[in-house]
């Protein structure tokens, strides 16, 4: 049984669930906000932000994500280079802490809703409640961006080298924003909602 097929659709502004077939109900009798069974464009607007979140992602790893300068020198660093660095200087779970939480979790998180989307967007039926998991693990890890982690993580690393002069962020650090930011707005868009829809017949 589910609340679509008999009409009922929950406010996003208030939650107040409504049954859509009341005459006058295609807004929220409490807060006035339109009312939909399903979030229009969600499929196409999370497609959008996610290929834009998977081109950001590039140079977010390629790219410095920023430049000390000690003394006379300046030595850019980008976030594998950080890892690199960290597991030379016995610092090996430091180094696993910020490759898990800036280069294995943005990735999941990226394939992770693109599954989602392809497998609703083919109409594929698939366990609902291991993918409403997914998509839960998804937006709770989305919550907490790790980049001051790896920042101070380079810190301690560059301390250990001498005295330390200046730090300039880089392409590097707007991009890997960008992807937290990004990726956050396209778990945000999908309607998980869709995920049920595929264990019965087809609406409008």
């Amino acid at each position: 049984m589910r609340a679509i097929d008999y009409q009922i659709c929950r406010c996003s502004v208030c939650a107040k669930l409504v049954y859509k077939r009341s005459p006058g109900f295609s807004v929220c009798p409490r807060c006035n906000t339109p009312l939909h069974l399903r979030e229009p464009g969600s499929i196409s607007r999370t497609w959008a932000l996610l290929i834009t979140a998977f081109v950001v992602f590039i140079p977010a790893n390629l790219y410095p994500i920023m430049t000390v300068a000690q003394l006379d020198q300046k030595t850019p660093s980008t976030i594998l280079a950080g890892v690199i660095n960290l597991a030379a200087h016995d610092m090996l779970p430091i180094a696993i802490v910020v490759f898990i939480a800036s280069i294995a979790v943005p990735l999941f998180k990226l394939l992770g809703i693109a599954a989602l989307l392809i497998t609703v967007h083919r109409r594929k039926k698939l366990n609902p409640r291991q993918a409403t998991i997914m998509y839960r693990v998804i937006e709770l890890i989305g919550r907490w961006s790790m980049l001051d982690l790896f920042v101070i993580s380079i810190l301690v690393t560059l301390v250990s080298f001498g005295k330390l002069a200046s730090i300039e962020p880089n392409i590097g650090a707007t991009a890997f924003g960008a992807v937290v930011v990004l990726t956050l707005l396209a778990a945000k868009s999908f309607d998980p909602r869709l995920i049920w829809d595929l264990q019965g017949p087809e609406h409008e």
